[in-house]
């Protein structure tokens, strides 16, 4: 949490080409953040999260920016478009499912903090299991010293061939704990429901006996884990954290906000549904107490970033009170040529170290030609200009037409080294470029 803006931003950078203001407004956001918690716990409740509006056309980074973000500082973080819920009295998913969803995340982000803290504890658990499979105990009337020590002997010998892997492909009968997961009721349904339901399936469930299963030891390991993870973890104290964790650090990026905004030009505004989800969200967005599994969640400091491309409305149409509650605007820049060539030679895993690590798993060597790079990202853009722009993710299908048949025909190319020229993508993609019927559908 104490990285600096300009941390943060370089981190970013090695992941997303450009959109400078919108990683900057991000990385303040966060900073924030831990800012907030150095003050006096009087002015702590004062200080509310700054949430984001980010303005753009599909693909040029929005959800990735703030989806690195949270990977890198690992806070719990939901994306979801606003485009799927409806306001209350309508049949679908209500708007507080959104704080449920990130109250699973943060859950789901502590219980694995906690199971790698304590996997050696937990690996120990399932060791203790195995060998006692394998080995049962002595007697209790075996009081023979030399028994004892055999024993013991035998024990060693056999944690030791656990350990190693020697016995991986054995098979091993375990008792399997019945009905151990957690009842998910869905998320629309109210806590207090999932709780009764929850309760029908313990007292239908308490009269079956715990399922006996024969697997190989390897799988046996992994599939005790659960069962030692829930004996060793402390599950109270990881609610109790998950739900902290929530209210303090949540990240809930909200797409598709331009769905829901209704411009002034569509008459009669047909959908009275968009307008009321936005109502619905104003308390959530603002600060409410939402009803959860895990207890009320209060989301005053969670962080919102909403996101759309407002090609067919503008942020001004949505209600006041809604834009009013997303106080900071940014606007992500189109990409250009040069960025996408960037796209494709910049980024940590860039789209053609992907395409190149694939190939090598079938032993092709794929090398691309700085001219191929660039008239690829040339067609992408001139693509985008002629057509629908979808930013970045035009790429994918640009590269894809250009290997396809290397791809195909992988087998056949075991051992080669193949270099994608200029030439070959202009063979490739010179025809459909040129028939703008044949490059709507197929670019």
């Amino acid at each position: 949490m104490n990285l600096t803006p300009k941390e943060i931003v370089a981190y970013l950078d090695e992941y997303i080409i450009g959109q400078f203001e919108a990683k900057k407004a991000i990385a303040i956001a966060l900073r924030n953040r831990y800012r907030r918690l150095k003050l006096e716990p009087s002015m702590q409740e004062e200080v509310m999260p700054k949430n984001i509006l980010m303005i753009g056309s599909t693909g040029v980074g929005k959800t990735e920016i703030a989806r690195r973000l949270a990977k890198m500082m690992n806070l719990p973080f939901v994306k979801v478009e606003a485009s799927k819920y409806t306001e209350v009295g309508f049949v679908g998913r209500d708007v507080e499912s959104m704080v449920r969803d990130l109250t699973l995340a943060a859950l789901n982000l502590v219980k694995n903090e906690h199971k790698e803290k304590n996997r050696e504890a937990i690996e120990r658990h399932v060791e203790k299991i195995i060998l006692e499979k394998l080995l049962p105990p002595l007697p209790k009337g075996a009081s023979d010293e030399d028994k004892q020590n055999a024993y013991k002997q035998g024990y060693e010998k056999m944690k030791e061939r656990l350990k190693s892997g020697d016995l991986d492909n054995s098979n091993i009968e375990v008792e399997l704990l019945y009905g151990n997961e957690e009842f998910d009721g869905g998320n629309n349904m109210p806590p207090e429901m999932i709780k009764v339901q929850e309760s029908f399936i313990k007292i239908l469930s308490a009269g079956q006996n715990n399922i006996k299963k024969e697997m190989s030891i390897k799988e046996a390991k992994e599939a005790l884990k659960a069962e030692a993870a829930d004996k060793i973890l402390n599950n109270e104290a990881i609610k109790r954290e998950a739900v902290k964790r929530a209210q303090e650090e949540g990240i809930i990026f909200i797409d598709e906000i331009d769905k829901i905004a209704v411009s002034n030009a569509s008459q009669g505004r047909q959908d009275p549904s968009k307008e009321g989800v936005q109502r619905d969200l104003l308390p959530i967005v603002e600060g409410s107490t939402v009803s959860t599994k895990l207890g009320s969640i209060d989301t005053d400091h969670i962080l919102f970033i909403a996101a759309g491309a407002f090609h067919l409305s503008k942020p001004s149409d949505l209600i006041p009170e809604l834009q009013g509650r997303f106080p900071l605007r940014v606007e992500l820049n189109p990409l250009d040529e040069e960025t996408l060539y960037k796209i494709l030679t910049q980024p940590k895993n860039s789209l053609l170290r992907q395409y190149k690590a694939l190939l090598l798993t079938e032993e092709v060597e794929l090398a691309f030609d700085d001219d191929a790079i660039r008239e690829i990202a040339k067609i992408a853009h001139l693509a985008n200009e002629k057509t629908e722009d979808i930013g970045a993710r035009r790429l994918h299908t640009i590269i894809e037409k250009v290997i396809e048949d290397i791809s195909f025909d992988a087998d056949t190319h075991k051992g080669e080294k193949i270099s994608i020229t200029a030439q070959l993508v202009h063979d490739k993609l010179d025809m459909i470029v040129e028939d703008e019927d044949t490059a709507r559908y197929i670019l």
